[in-house]
């Protein structure tokens, strides 16, 4: 057994090879080419140079020892820890992303709602102890890899953000996605501790969505990219078995809904609307339970826990639920100038460009997607 840790698989995937495709570049046949992906073999200098310009990548990548456990770093503290949890906790409570934005080694805890979504949220590496002065902890990456690969960090809450996900690794590019609310990632982009934040709130006094947000929370200048339009409304049970049409219905006694947190543009529409319709919160049942995301509240419709919450078309149609609209948004990126030239921006702004990426989101349901990539503005 080899003691040579490699990454092959996962390169090659990206590159969407076959180990016949990626033995024959190297000059090997399929079963040594197997071997080596399998780490039964070790690969001679050769074969190794050749295979890594294949897949275009560095050779300390693709190749690394496995008894070397990678030194601890030290990263910067940044988001929340929620109140019930505690870096201090055993290690599956220590999990934390690590990223770099601009001169920033930044560690993400793993815990409370940024842990998981509909799977577990990959981890770097674990946090040592607790944060010392200027809020910086101890990092032992689980390797290498994490930090050295191109890395885009986003703060948002669309669930079509996994489509890009997807799209920038075939590219190479790794993206750390940390599902907030509007506020919250405007907040953390004007923090330095995002690259991109995605936003859906609208100027109640004025009416355009996001730029007054933006001239209001990020000091710095920024250019706004529209990802899509999209429909935000009431998720339902299937059939509607409720009858809820409308945000009177939620006032109905036997009517329970699911929240998003404050700051959401989610929480935003549904309070501006109740505003409108004189409706007392106080009157619509569970209005104080809140779930992090958009998939969340049409998974806890879709459990039977409530009746209604306030989320995209697209979470209800993934779920099979019924919905009923209240409003079409535009869903912003928002990008500081400062990092417009950023090689792994640009891919991101190519992409959003792209017929292919307008397609798969569109099939979500509920998105117009003909002005993404179009800027919006800059300030």
């Amino acid at each position: 057994m080899t003691s040579l840790r490699n990454n092959l698989r996962q390169f090659r995937q990206h590159a969407q090879f076959s180990q016949q495709t990626l033995a024959g570049m190297a000059g090997i046949s399929r079963q040594a080419y197997a071997a080596v992906e399998a780490s039964t073999a070790t690969p001679s200098t050769e074969v190794a140079l050749r295979l890594a310009v294949a897949l275009g990548a560095r050779v300390d990548r693709l190749f690394s020892l496995a008894e070397e456990s990678p030194p601890a770093v030290q990263a910067e503290l940044v988001g929340a820890v929620e109140p019930e949890t505690s870096i201090n906790q055993p290690a599956p409570s220590r999990r934390a992303t690590l990223a770099q934005v601009g001169h920033r080694l930044l560690a993400r805890p793993l815990v409370g709602r940024v842990a998981a979504r509909h799977s577990l949220v990959e981890a770097d590496g674990l946090i040592l102890g607790g944060p010392e002065p200027g809020n910086l902890v101890e990092i032992q990456p689980f390797d290498g890899g994490g930090a050295q690969t191109p890395t885009l960090v986003m703060l948002g809450c669309d669930p079509a953000t996994a489509l890009v996900q997807l799209e920038l690794g075939r590219h190479g590019i790794r993206l750390v996605w940390a599902e907030e609310g509007s506020y919250q990632a405007l907040a953390g982009l004007a923090r330095g501790e995002a690259h991109v934040a995605g936003c859906h709130l609208k100027d109640d006094a004025s009416g355009p969505y996001n730029q007054s947000w933006v001239r209001q929370l990020v000091p710095f200048p920024c250019t706004l990219v529209t990802f899509a339009d999209w429909q935000q409304g009431l998720i339902v049970a299937p059939g509607n078995p409720k009858d809820i049409h409308g945000i009177q219905d939620l006032a109905a006694p036997a009517v329970t809904i699911v929240n998003r947190p404050e700051g959401s543009g989610s929480r935003s529409l549904l309070d501006r609307l109740l505003q409108t319709g004189g409706i007392p919160k106080t009157q619509v049942a569970g209005y104080q339970q809140e779930v992090g995301g958009h998939l969340a509240v049409a998974l806890a419709v879709a459990s039977g826990l409530v009746d209604a919450g306030v989320g995209v078309q697209s979470a209800a149609a993934t779920m099979g639920l019924g919905f009923v609209p209240l409003e079409e948004e535009r869903y912003d990126l928002v990008i500081p100038n400062h990092f417009l030239n950023q090689p792994e921006v640009q891919v991101l702004l190519d992409l959003l460009e792209r017929p292919s990426l307008h397609s798969r989101v569109e099939a979500l349901g509920g998105y117009d997607v003909s002005l993404m990539g179009n800027a919006v503005s800059q300030r």
